[in-house]
């Protein structure tokens, strides 16, 4: 008790140990060493020159330790009366007597302060402050609750009374308070969410808080249906806690009640697109849509729900043929009513994506980006990531000298820009998988120091792959074979590159090319959505190649298959601890490190969310 003593009453002091005369520095000495008969006058001297606070607790305390607590506290009673404002020393005295073993007096002397504190909002701040810098809290809520009382509805004391209700772990008097403030005025919603958000976990484990406010919410919404706030603060809530499909619920209601044009519906939408939720994001984006062609809303709806098939389909490849057909019909009505631009080339992009990688239409693909690339006023960039698709359309349909040519044109239009570095990239590839090693290194070796991180250790890989495996007649011979069904792969031509594959392993079962087969195969299973069958192969990659330098780009794949795909953060984990402690050199423990915080809840997770 003396340290907390010591720090509090040292914080408001303007002493500074820097620049001491020797008799502040002798007087520190002998206090230090617990002479405190000898320092006892310098003290005092001290004090009496400057008043400080830090001062008058050093003489008190050397007025104790000498034996002289009755001067002691007729000292502390004597400036207490002269300075009946100063709640800090007049807190220190009830210390002083906790410390003497008068608790019944120090009681009386809490209770003294609270009775007779003045009726106004600075003199029941102060005191509250001061019993909670010494951590008593619960002479704290007596002086609140006395404050209330006497202030009455002029100063609204709910957050002081709510934090300390959280101190003492009366946790539903805390929510309470909280959202009491939402009746003194509904402007504090910000507020409410913001000092809530130091209580509440929001990463799904087991929460007593959590729980609280909602059953508090509940009953609110229910017993104030008018009181709209109520009802987005329990959106609020459900959205950080990830129940997206109970906000759903609630800002559908919402929205009827208050005729709100599905914008509350949309920003749920969004932030459950955002986090992998696509099926609740349709639900939402739809509703918006079911609201009316007029409605302000809905073209943005549109565009979401478009853009959620899109994903659903290329990213997390969660498709049937059925649906494929059904996306391409969405997007064409789309775009048939808002017509082809400059502001829609974003969408007819996406529906060319989808023809030709997915819906097996590479020329009605094609033909769409031509069009996009001949559209007036579009951006020069936009042109190139047109140009950019299309190439990538060349290689599926294995025109790859066309692809060559559209690469190198946006090359040459973005020296110095990503798009420019990716193009050389997948030109380089080119070469690569036509054979052309040595020209395909070359290239290879500019990327390697691009801006980009992703292109440059896209560049390093390959190159160290194609200069690991060169050599020998033999390994020329895998190693052409092994970048002919690398294209393929590219092609989605699955079981013709898995049969090269398999007949390289055959002819060289110790070629170094095994485990980068692997990896390939695992590749060609994420590409499908099959990730159990990714797995398998990241396993043995693994298992198998532990030593090797794919091991850890194989864990760090299997960490974001778990955590990103089958939504297993513990088994991600598990994975990204592996790489951060048995491969410490690996370019991947940093980005492991940060995801492994993050599922563990030691670092912050930005999300998205409606105001």
């Amino acid at each position: 008790m003396k340290l907390i003593l010591v720090n509090l009453l040292f914080l408001l002091s303007v002493f500074s140990v820097f620049g001491q005369s020797p008799e502040h520095e002798l007087a520190n000495l002998y206090f230090t060493n617990g002479e405190y008969d000898k320092a006892l006058g310098y003290y005092e001297k001290f004090y009496n020159e400057s008043q400080d606070p830090f001062y008058l607790q050093r003489y008190v305390e050397c007025l104790t330790k000498t034996n002289n607590p009755k001067e002691a506290e007729k000292f502390l009673q004597r400036y207490i009366k002269k300075n009946p404002n100063d709640y800090l020393i007049a807190v220190y005295l009830g210390r002083f007597y906790e410390d003497e073993g008068r608790k019944d007096d120090a009681n009386k002397h809490y209770r003294k302060l609270i009775d007779e504190m003045p009726s106004n909002a600075n003199a029941v701040l102060e005191l509250s402050k001061v019993f909670r810098e010494f951590r008593m809290f619960e002479w704290e809520l007596e002086t609140l609750l006395r404050g209330r009382k006497m202030l009455k509805d002029k100063y609204p004391l709910n957050t002081q009374l709510a934090e300390v209700y959280g101190a003492l772990n009366r946790n539903e008097e805390m929510i309470d308070e909280y959202l009491s403030l939402i009746e003194v005025n509904p402007a504090y919603k910000t507020s409410v969410q913001n000092l809530l958000s130091r209580y509440l976990q929001f990463d799904g484990e087991e929460d007593e808080i959590y729980e609280l406010t909602k059953e508090r919410l509940v009953e609110k919404v229910q017993k104030n249906p008018n009181n709209l706030v109520y009802t987005e603060l329990l959106i609020w809530l459900y959205t950080h806690r990830g129940n997206y499909a109970a906000a759903l619920i609630q800002a559908k209601a919402l929205d009827k009640r208050d005729n709100r044009g599905g914008r509350d519906v949309l920003n749920i939408g969004i932030t459950c697109k955002n986090f992998g939720d696509y099926k609740t994001a349709r639900s939402a984006f739809q509703y918006v849509l079911d609201l009316g062609l007029g409605t302000p809303n809905y073209l943005q709806a549109e565009k979401e729900l478009l853009n959620t098939l899109f994903i659903e389909i290329t990213k997390e490849r969660a498709f049937t043929l059925a649906e494929i057909k059904q996306a391409e019909q969405a997007y064409e009505a789309a775009i048939a009513r808002v017509g082809k631009s400059n502001k829609t080339y974003r969408m007819m992009m996406e529906l060319a994506e989808i023809l030709a990688f997915y819906g097996d239409q590479p020329e009605k693909a094609k033909a769409l980006i031509d069009e996009i690339m001949a559209l007036p006023q579009l951006p020069k960039l936009a042109v190139a990531e047109a140009k950019m698709l299309k190439a990538d359309i060349e290689v599926l349909q294995d025109n790859i000298w066309e692809a060559a040519l559209l690469y190198m044109q946006i090359d040459k239009d973005f020296k110095y820009d990503v798009i420019g570095a990716e193009a050389k990239y997948k030109n380089a590839r080119i070469f690569y998988y036509s054979g052309a090693f040595e020209f395909a290194q070359s290239q290879l070796d500019v990327l390697k120091s691009s801006t980009s991180k992703l292109i440059s250790n896209d560049a390093m890989k390959l190159s160290v792959m194609i200069t690991d495996n060169l050599g020998l007649d033999s390994n020329l011979v895998a190693m052409t074979q092994f970048a002919r069904a690398d294209l393929l792969l590219q092609q989605h031509k699955y079981n013709e590159a898995f049969a090269i594959y398999d007949s390289i392993v055959k002819a060289f079962p110790f070629h170094g090319l095994v485990d980068e087969i692997l990896i390939r195969k695992a590749e060609a299973m994420q590409m499908q959505g099959k990730w159990e069958e990714a797995i398998k192969y990241l396993e043995l990659v693994y298992q198998n190649h532990g030593q090797d330098i794919l091991a850890d780009d194989a864990l760090m794949q299997l960490g974001e298959i778990y955590e990103n795909r089958l939504r297993d953060p513990e088994k991600a984990m598990e994975y990204y601890r592996i790489i951060m402690f048995d491969y410490k050199g690996s370019l991947h423990v940093i980005e492991a490190r940060k995801r492994f915080r993050i599922l563990s809840g030691d670092a912050p997770i930005e999300m998205v969310i409606p105001n």
